[in-house]
């Protein structure tokens, strides 16, 4: 009994591991607590960071405002609020929010406060940092300011570490094409 337990088990995860979920069906609310629809951003590139206001990287919070600027037509750039690097965004949404417009100028968009790894990790970043949900590659966060990209079919693309500056060739060549 316990073979044809782990038999099906094994086939399960075979014919499963190549599935693939939308990201467009993820459920995230904007940093006010509204819901978010993915939808709304088919045929665009979406790049997720996971920011904080008081890390190092703070300041690329200027360099995706100028990314965000330069690429409206065609990207949307979403910053998720993260406290689980160092403690570095202790503040609450508001407080956040308040932060990121005073110093930055942040237009683009920013959502509650989430957690990218761990039990707690919100559905997003599992879709992010799991190859058998987004069908391309599977990564962990390392730090605040990891970028993620998803082309404009909501396919994922690829990710970059925090030192990966916001306007950085690799990121922008992407986004030309």
């Amino acid at each position: 009994m316990k073979n044809i337990t782990l038999l099906l088990m094994a086939l399960f995860t075979f014919t499963t591991s190549n599935a693939q979920e939308s990201i467009y069906d993820i459920a995230i609310n904007d940093i006010s607590g509204n819901p978010i629809d993915l939808n709304e951003f088919k045929g665009k590139h979406i790049m997720f960071v996971n920011v904080a206001s008081e890390c190092g990287f703070t300041p690329q919070y200027a360099g995706l405002e100028e990314l965000h600027q330069q690429f409206e037509e065609g990207l949307v750039v979403i910053g998720l609020p993260c406290n689980q690097f160092g403690g570095q965004e202790k503040g609450t949404e508001k407080e956040i929010q308040q932060f990121c417009k005073l110093n930055f100028g942040v237009s683009f968009l920013l959502t509650e406060k989430i957690e990218v790894k761990g039990e707690g990790k919100h559905p997003l970043y599992s879709w992010l940092t799991d190859k058998k949900i987004n069908g391309k590659s599977s990564s962990s966060v390392k730090w605040n300011f990891q970028k993620y990209v998803v082309n404009e079919k909501g396919e994922f693309v690829n990710y970059f570490y925090s030192t990966t500056k916001p306007l950085s060739p690799k990121i922008t060549s992407i986004l030309k094409q």
